[in-house]
């Protein structure tokens, strides 16, 4: 089997950067509603 390491598709590297990029938008998004007292649909616009 062939192990190439490749920076596309389903692959230790993509997944392990997929997760930390996640983390990092959630930690985001609670650190502006406690700033702003809104919810993240109310800074849009939507509620």
């Amino acid at each position: 089997m062939d192990t190439q390491d490749t920076k596309f598709g389903f692959s230790k590297f993509s997944e392990t950067w997929n997760g930390r990029l996640a983390m990092l938008g959630f930690v985001i998004g609670l650190a502006t509603e406690l700033l702003t007292g809104q919810g993240i649909l109310a800074q849009l616009g939507l509620m």
